[in-house]
């Protein structure tokens, strides 16, 4: 009682929850055996950071930064977009793709949405997608960096779980890539029916850039350049443009003059002055990179060359994986590897990387695994008293003693980790409820690999469920918008994700059948 009761008090004032977990696990210790039971307690946390298995964490984390830091994302979203840019929905379709990719690499979903969200978000509300539904399938997108090998959440449950029953990371691995994809499938099937009519998308293309150019007198050039695109793609020349500009030109003197440089888009002219810089619209892909302009597919050359751009980053997985299952290295030594690969790609080979980096990289990489391990650190002995105490063992028979009916208790379980997920990330999540669920569906014949894939998923989802959504906040701060705006586009997505939460619950070969394939 005493451990959950300080635990929440101290959620409610706003502690962190590493420091939540580990204060209420002190107090518990103290009214449950006194003050001299608190000597164990520095001995059971660093137990639990010496573990060779949790040495992948922060190797893991640091290829992450380094590809991150590479322009590995720009690439990938390249990739992406040359090959599924012209279909239907394109652009939403070059986002899942790009996320499915860039999740192979990073491990973590809010790292996916920082990498990714930066150049899609805006191109996604630039051409007819509103603010919210743009931050929400960014956001739901990057749910699938924590369910796609390599994944962090799931190397914490393997260590986690292993008190009751072993399960190898490489299976655990294997048996995210199904889930994973059902979860793209279902979030790009909600993207194609997101309000994005063709009226819809000029008036809303239409209002940020007559609010663009407003700001320097030019609304007659705003309404003269929509005029001007309309003739363009009707007759296919730039005739239009260029009288537009022109005509334009003459209307707004003193205001600046027309330049032919390049738009987002490639032939739109934009404006400059001696004293104003290049006016864009508000909602801008970064220069360089040009993403939903496509109309039909890349050439085969062109989608080559972008092949080629991208493969030092896709080459990662391949490393990774290839290695557990080929029986090279470990798990832990596959995340050293690509850690090593990434510098050397980095500095040699797209030589985006320059020494002096290298301090800034490491700075980075190690600050955030410190986060981790101390989470971990904490969470490890409030799962230290939840089982000494036989707090564990209680609960399992209260929802025992609830019904009998397997999906029932198994709909119960769901939704309760739900409700833990809108407040608690992956990792204590895991380390409160699985001496808690673990048992309890074990006991029910739930194979470990499906539990793993089932709490992972439903830890996913919360990542983007208010009031926390660590990915949703990421994805508001990028779009600029507040947050309670982007939870009115998330709805959709997270039935979506529920949908494929019930179905890898449900039917066992979703997460199972790939390792079995393949003898994991």
């Amino acid at each position: 009682m005493v451990l959950f009761s300080v635990f929440l008090v101290l959620l409610f004032l706003g502690v962190p929850v590493a420091f939540s977990m580990g204060l209420s696990a002190f107090a518990a210790v103290i009214v449950g055996s006194g003050m001299n039971a608190l000597f164990p307690t520095a001995g059971i946390m660093y137990a639990s950071l010496s573990s060779e298995t949790l040495l992948a964490i922060p190797f893991f984390i640091l290829a992450g930064v380094i590809m991150e830091m590479t322009g590995i994302s720009g690439r990938l979203i390249d990739l992406a977009d040359k090959c599924v840019g012209h279909r239907k929905s394109g652009l939403a379709l070059t986002t899942i793709l790009a996320a499915l990719l860039f999740s192979s690499i990073s491990g973590s979903g809010p790292a996916t949405v920082a990498a990714l969200g930066a150049i899609l978000i805006p191109a996604l509300a630039k051409h007819g997608y509103s603010k919210r539904h743009s931050a929400s399938l960014v956001a739901s997108a990057g749910e699938m960096g924590i369910v796609l090998p390599p994944s962090i959440a799931f190397i914490v449950f393997a260590v986690v779980a292993s008190d009751y029953e072993r399960v190898s990371i490489g299976r655990l691995f294997m048996a995210g890539v199904i889930p994973g994809v059902l979860l793209a499938i279902a979030f790009y099937l909600v993207a194609r029916y997101l309000p994005r009519e063709g009226e819809k998308m000029k008036a809303n293309a239409a209002l940020h850039r007559e609010k663009a150019f407003s700001r320097i007198g030019g609304r007659k050039l705003a309404r003269d350049l929509d005029s001007a695109e309309s003739s363009h793609s009707a007759d296919g020349s730039s005739d239009g443009v260029d009288a537009a500009a022109a005509d334009a030109h003459s209307g707004s003197a003193g205001h600046g003059k027309v330049s032919k440089q390049p738009f987002a888009s490639g032939g739109v002219p934009t404006v400059t002055s001696s004293n104003e810089a290049i006016m864009t619209l508000e909602d801008i892909v970064p220069d360089g990179i040009k993403v939903g302009e496509r109309k039909t597919r890349a050439p085969w050359p062109e989608i080559g060359r972008a092949f080629m751009r991208a493969v030092p980053g896709l080459l990662v997985p391949v490393i990774i994986l290839g290695g557990i299952y080929g029986g090279v290295f470990t798990p832990t030594e596959s995340a050293a590897v690509a850690s090593v690969y990434a510098l050397i790609v980095g500095l040699m080979v797209t030589r985006e990387l320059k020494f002096k980096d290298i301090f800034k990289i490491f700075t980075t990489a190690g600050i955030q695994s410190s986060r981790i391990m101390i989470i971990i650190a904490a969470a490890s002995l409030f799962a230290y008293v939840i089982t000494k105490y036989r707090i564990a063992t209680a609960a399992a028979d209260a929802i025992l003693s609830i019904t009998d009916n397997v999906v029932l208790i198994i709909l119960l379980i769901n939704l309760s980790l739900l409700i833990a997920g809108m407040f608690l990330d992956a990792i204590s999540a895991f380390y409160l409820f699985v001496p808690i669920f673990v048992p309890v569906l074990l006991e029910m014949d739930v194979s470990i690999t499906t539990i793993g894939v089932m709490m992972t998923v439903n830890l996913a989802l919360g990542l983007v469920t208010p009031p926390v959504g660590l990915d949703l906040f990421v994805a508001a701060g990028i779009a600029k918008i507040p947050f309670g705006e982007a939870v009115k586009g998330i709805w959709p997505f997270l039935g979506a994700g529920l949908a494929v939460l019930m179905l890898i619950t449900f039917i066992p070969w979703l997460s199972n059948g790939l390792p079995d394939l393949l003898g994991l």
